[in-house]
């Protein structure tokens, strides 16, 4: 009977929070400096459009720039823990911009869905702002959650914004998708998962949105292997999209570790590079 306590107690607690903290697993503890990695950066803090302050670092290209992206992060800890998957990017000829979402590092107030998505928004449009950026050559890149958010916002944004391109490392399909899946991987949750799930918004869901990216490309990383949000995810938001579109399944990779496949990380450039070539041809 002990052991079954914590369990019913962490359901009371998802099916009060409407499975929210589901989502979010902030961490407010920063675990690296980039300067004690070598790593050139400088803190930024900015504001959401409901007055949340925000923090993120800025990664400055090696030399002239060939472009600038925005890297939304996952759902767990901070960008100091986030910039492994980015910090080589500056070396390659592209700023980075790294923001935390509310609630996350040292940015203010409690993630939420809407809030999270504010803060995206937020971070694009800091960019177009800064004297150091050239706005027509922006990428959005977005890890696991980040990448879910990112497919969001570009729909939404990324046309009168003039996002050059999109890539979704990781991406799950559907909130409620993904929330009842893992909720039928525990013994105590199988038979509430239909419920449960019914109690997270489907307000934000990429799967819904994901066909209005275009003609802003879209390129979808998956690992082969990924057990936490497993590929199917982004094979449903292939067959959603619009063109142009591709998915590439690395292997062997688990969760975002797409990009540690060798050769990975120079596809991604070169496609950055290509597309930078050739401007989106929006409808009038």
């Amino acid at each position: 009977m002990n052991c079954v306590r914590p369990w019913l107690l962490f359901l009371c607690c998802v099916l009060q929070s409407g499975c929210a903290g589901f989502f979010f697993f902030p961490d407010a503890e920063h675990h690296l400096d980039p300067a004690d990695h070598g790593i050139v950066y400088e803190d930024v803090y900015f504001e959401a459009s409901d007055g949340v302050r925000l923090h993120g670092w800025w990664l400055p290209a090696r030399d002239e720039a060939e472009g600038t992206i925005l890297f939304l992060h996952g759902n767990a800890q901070n960008i100091s823990t986030h910039i492994a998957a980015v910090h080589w990017l500056p070396e390659q000829g592209f700023n980075v911009f790294l923001p935390d979402y509310r609630g996350f590092g040292k940015s203010e107030g409690s993630p939420d869905f809407p809030g999270v998505h504010r803060d995206a928004e937020a971070a694009l449009a800091l960019l177009r702002q800064r004297g150091d950026v050239n706005p027509d050559r922006l990428f959005v890149f977005g890890q696991s959650l980040g990448a879910s958010v990112a497919i969001t916002l570009v729909a939404e944004r990324g046309h009168e914004t003039g996002v050059r391109g999109i890539v979704a490392d990781s991406p799950f399909s559907s909130y409620r998708g993904i929330a009842r899946e893992k909720f039928a991987g525990l013994w105590l949750t199988w038979p509430f998962q239909a419920p449960l799930a019914r109690t997270i918004s489907d307000q934000f869901d990429p799967i819904d949105r994901v066909h209005r990216i275009a003609p802003i490309p879209l390129l979808l990383l998956a690992g082969a292997e990924d057990d936490i949000v497993p590929p199917h995810h982004a094979q449903a938001l292939l067959d959603a999209a619009n063109d142009p579109v591709e998915l590439r399944r690395a292997s062997p990779a688990g969760h975002t570790q797409a990009l540690t496949i060798r050769g990975e990380r120079e596809y991604l450039v070169a496609w950055m590079q290509r597309w930078l070539e050739e401007q989106p041809r929006f409808e009038e």
